[in-house]
């Protein structure tokens, strides 16, 4: 085990000791003997009962039958949730085949931050997943079910659903992705015309050929944003059966590998000898594991908010500096848009994650002494499943990747680090993506603040021409409390046309750009907030700002005395807290905690506080 790694892990468990042992202590107490629906009243599982079809009410009668619940993120305007639609039927199948029993517990919203970029429903898309975890617990709270099975995929679904499943920990939980989309327009090329059309040189019409071709069937989209990275940490943790993440949606195998998972679920109730109830599964070795593979795949910056939620939720506490820690000793080993020219499918041909997994173990990167969802020890995810006789099985995985210019080694890494750096100084603390960026040199940025208090005012001043200088484009008040935290792709085509033009271009912001940010030089999820007293509210235009990854240093060039003489600006949010809805969010807004915690409000009134 490499030794930072292992010095990490270390610092996680001794920092989580109180927390993780009251967790395991009240999961442990939640196990209880035989199945859980004996313990209700008889006119309450009567309730249950009267909604049976088929054979569920003889199964649910029956003492020795685990009865498997199904959450599911279910959506048909959500491209990578829309084959969950079939999931339930094949689900129920597969479980009666195994002995079990299953029942559909509850349905949780499936937001597309894809659909809402740059609207107002993007303001609630991080709110979201505290509403999805409440929404879990919800679906599980009849208390009739010993295990469950969870079906979500996309940016904050997948983590509300383990913040929710993980109140649940003592039961048994496994996680079906629905696999990602055969590979349309490349993203390169999809971003060239968005580009075009900024600058005015294609139509509405062209733009939007492009865009279906890019997003043209159900599954995950292609480029290696959040939801492709919630996939690869969902394994890493242990939570998919081995090599099932990226699976193409619609296909046989897909099919082989939900079936074999429904079966697999009703192995690890209670009531057998393979227990593995959820909480145990993510613990803190699991848990670095998963920094480590989005290390070392260059993943979405989301995760530094979402795997820290769902730690906490564990009993387990995370910071960016364990973030940071590991992403210094990380090799880069892979490369996919935004951190390269192929996409997730070319990943899955290269080698996918048995191949990843192999080089990450063998370069002593992650823990091999894991249990998860397919048993103990992690060894056992070098292998991939292919298909036999309309069956998922697995043979071992390649001992190298198909294509080297997506897969590396650990001794010939693209990178001698990860993708993901810790920026700290007097505006606050930031995360910045360098996986993304072509040039070494675009990790420092030094130049004039222009600042802006909204998207839309950057928009306006790129349309006016305005954003032709070197400059370091502050935007603000764009944090979890201020507006709910959104998405700013919107602003990455803007200042990629600007740096293109020969400008030097930096990006500080509270809000969140996602794993799709492209080349431009970011520092992001800024804390603390504009609107809870971060210095970033303070920053007027001209001041000079530096950006050093290098050095994970965030600095505002601005004498203390100086500082301390400015007001800070205080806009008027009402703009983006009403409307379509937004003002139904406010109490749980105004209780998000700040970006390095979890953006979460769910902890604020626990004594995971």
């Amino acid at each position: 085990m490499h030794t930072i790694v292992q010095q990490v892990t270390d610092r996680i468990i001794k920092r989580s000791k109180v927390h993780r042992q009251d967790y395991l202590q009240r999961i442990a107490a939640a196990k209880g003997d035989g199945v859980f629906r004996n313990k209700l009243p008889c006119s309450n599982l009567a309730h249950d009962l009267a909604g049976c079809v088929g054979t569920c009410r003889s199964a649910l009668l029956d003492e020795t039958i685990p009865n498997i619940g199904i959450i599911s993120a279910y959506s048909d305007m959500v491209s990578a949730h829309q084959p969950y639609g079939a999931y339930p039927d094949i689900i129920k199948a597969a479980v009666a085949t195994a002995g079990a029993n299953a029942q559909f517990a509850g349905g949780v919203p499936a937001m597309c931050d894809g659909v809402t970029q740059g609207e107002a429903g993007m303001d609630m898309s991080l709110v979201s997943r505290d509403v999805i975890a409440m929404s879990t617990v919800i679906g599980l709270s009849h208390n009739v079910f010993d295990g469950a099975i969870l079906l979500g995929v996309c940016d904050k679904i997948l983590p509300g659903l383990l913040m929710g499943g993980l109140q649940f920990g003592h039961l048994p939980m496994i996680l079906i992705p629905a696999g990602p989309m055969t590979s349309g327009i490349a993203n390169k090329d999809k971003n060239k015309v968005r580009e075009r059309f900024a600058k005015g040189k294609v139509g509405h019409e062209e733009l939007l050929a492009s865009e279906v071709k890019a997003y043209h069937s159900p599954g995950t989209c292609t480029f290696y944003g959040t939801a492709n990275s919630n996939q690869l940490m969902a394994e890493m943790l242990g939570l998919h059966l081995p090599g099932s993440s990226f699976v193409n949606a619609g296909t046989p195998l897909r099919d082989a590998l939900t079936r074999s998972a429904a079966e697999q679920i009703s192995t690890l109730t209670h009531l057998g000898e393979n227990y593995t109830p959820l909480g145990q599964v993510i613990s803190e070795k699991a848990v670095v594991n998963a920094i480590v593979g989005l290390m070392a795949t260059g993943g979405s910056t989301n995760e530094t908010m979402h795997l820290v939620a769902i730690a906490r939720a564990a009993g387990i506490r995370i910071d960016w500096n364990d973030f940071a820690e590991l992403s210094d000793i990380t090799p880069l080993l892979v490369r996919i848009y935004p951190n390269g020219s192929g996409d997730i499918n070319s990943f899955q041909q290269a080698g996918g994650m048995a191949l990843l997994i192999k080089e990450l173990l063998a370069g002593g990167f992650i823990h091999e002494d894991v249990q998860t969802v397919a048993g103990q020890g992690f060894e056992r995810y070098t292998k991939a499943p292919v298909l036999e006789n309309e069956t998922a099985v697995w043979q071992q995985g390649p001992d190298k990747a198909a294509d080297p210019t997506i897969i590396a080694t650990v001794d010939k890494p693209f990178e001698v680090l990860g993708g993901i750096k810790v920026l700290s100084g007097n505006l606050g603390r930031a995360i910045m993506k360098i996986s993304a960026l072509a040039d070494g040199e675009k990790t420092f940025v030094e130049a004039p603040a222009l600042v802006f208090n909204s998207q839309q005012e950057l928009e306006d001043a790129f349309k006016a021409d305005k954003l032709n200088q070197d400059m370091v484009a502050v935007v603000r008040f764009q944090g979890p409390r201020a507006n709910g935290m959104p998405e700013l792709h919107k602003l990455i085509t803007h200042l990629s046309i600007t740096m293109d033009r020969g400008y030097k271009v930096g990006l500080v912001t509270d809000g969140r750009l996602s794993g799709a940010s492209g080349k431009v030089p970011f520092a992001i999820h800024c804390s603390p907030e504009a609107v809870t007293g971060g210095l970033i509210a303070k920053v007027e235009d001209g001041d000079i700002i530096c950006m050093d990854a290098h050095n994970s240093i965030l600095e505002l060039k601005v004498s203390e005395e100086e500082l301390a003489q400015r007001t800070p600006f205080t806009p008027d949010l009402d703009a983006s807290r009403y409307g379509l809805g937004r003002q139904i969010f406010a109490p749980l807004r105004k209780d998000l905690l700040g970006a390095e915690e979890g953006a979460s409000s769910i902890f604020s009134y626990t004594d995971e506080n």
